[in-house]
């Protein structure tokens, strides 16, 4: 069963622009995300899925200089972004992961590949209260290729695999059960404002190690509630 990653990557977000390449630990955020995916057992390509404008060319300067495969598609339709890129491929599976988190827990993503490499399935289903930011998306290509044709709204093509869940009946899914020492869904460890960056850098410069494990990273915050309240009030943006 082949498997790939891909990751979605664009420098023009709405909230904190360049986001991605702001300074962590030794590297950048993109950095820890894909050495963390570098790291996912059963996975046979990285890929980083940027968008054709000028101003995600540093995001393909900055792959090239580190030996990261990369692939351009529209800014907007993240959905034929990833098709068009998982095309290059032929997988039989595509994990879905974005660039601002950080800290995606590798560990349970490879757990997810094993999972799904034995049940081969369409789509997998988290059951669990997980921090946002760790968790990632297991999706089949077929799948993601049918999703491509009848996944029609603004909501669909700009967050790829929400018309897979959103009809989730029409699918046939697999659960994975994830471990109890992941329930914190308190916690914010992904990136997406100033107060996140703030919280995410305090943990980069706590372990200096970007594949310190997420059970650490949970637990590293919950002895620190100081630092969690630092973006607790942040709300994710509503899928419209």
């Amino acid at each position: 069963m082949k498997t790939i990653v891909i990751i979605q990557a664009r420098m023009g977000s709405t909230r904190l622009k360049g986001k991605i390449l702001k300074p962590l630990g030794d590297s950048n955020v993109l950095g820890y995300v894909t050495r963390r995916c570098l790291q996912i057992s059963g996975v046979q390509e990285v890929i980083v899925a940027t968008s054709t404008l000028s101003q995600d060319d540093v995001i393909v300067t900055w792959c090239k200089e580190n030996n990261i495969q990369y692939f351009r598609g529209s800014e907007n339709d993240v959905l034929s972004r990833f098709v068009e890129c998982a095309k290059e491929y032929h997988p039989n599976y595509v994990m879905r992961v974005t660039s601002d988190c950080p800290f995606v827990d590798y560990e349970m993503a490879s757990e997810v590949v094993e999972l799904m490499t034995n049940e081969k399935k369409e789509i997998l289903l988290v059951d669990g209260e997980l921090p946002r930011g760790l968790a990632v998306e297991l999706i089949s290509y077929q799948t993601l290729l049918r999703i491509n044709e009848v996944g029609k709204e603004v909501r669909h093509r700009e967050h790829v695999t929400y018309y897979a869940y959103e009809f989730a009946n029409e699918f046939k899914s697999v659960t994975y059960k994830a471990p109890t020492n992941r329930n914190a869904p308190n916690l914010r460890i992904t990136l997406d404002t100033e107060e996140d960056y703030e919280v995410i850098y305090k943990i980069a410069e706590h372990f200096n190690n970007p594949l310190v494990s997420s059970v650490d990273v949970i637990q590293f915050l919950n002895n620190h509630p100081e630092i969690v309240q630092l973006n607790s009030h942040i709300e994710q943006k509503p899928v419209q």
